[in-house]
């Protein structure tokens, strides 16, 4: 399939929504590829902490995935918070991963976009993520679709 072709399958037949319990098996392969894109690791009981809070109502991180014909290709989690810069919650963008099959396409830039409007439904005040400074390819997309912001993240991991 030629990228053209790739490029007019996925406008035509891409669906995102959130994600729900029959989606286990999908996500976890790309929450799996999404750690190792990073070289990290997480114990079972974080992963499936994990996916209990974007399945529960009661906590606010959502999750959404992106299927193309039928198949989970992209997953991205957000969080919602309070905060003190405003009346309104913030949306943190979290985790962001699509497939390497279709990556290019669009399918990232889809996803950032649903969250955008979720936000927006949420009464929101903004959408905010971190990446890090190789992500290259991904940072091109972001370019296009958010500001980069002057501001260094540090931390310390308790």
């Amino acid at each position: 399939m030629t990228n053209s072709t790739l490029m007019n399958s996925i406008n035509g037949s891409l669906k995102i929504a959130s994600l729900s319990a029959a989606d286990y098996e999908s996500w976890l392969s790309l929450w799996q590829s999404y750690l190792t894109f990073y070289e990290s690791s997480l114990p079972l009981e974080t992963t499936n902490a994990t996916w209990n809070n974007v399945l529960d109502s009661n906590v606010p991180i959502y999750g959404f995935g992106a299927w193309l014909e039928d198949k989970l290709v992209g997953i991205t989690h957000v969080v919602l918070h309070p905060n003190t810069w405003n009346s309104t919650e913030c949306c943190y963008l979290e985790d962001l991963y699509v497939a390497e099959s279709v990556r290019g396409h669009g399918v990232g830039r889809a996803l950032i976009e649903y969250v955008y409007e979720f936000a927006r439904q949420q009464k929101c005040n903004r959408v905010y993520w971190v990446t890090q400074e190789e992500n290259t390819a991904a940072r091109r997309l972001y370019d296009t679709l958010a500001t980069k912001t002057d501001m260094i993240q540090y931390r310390k991991d308790l």
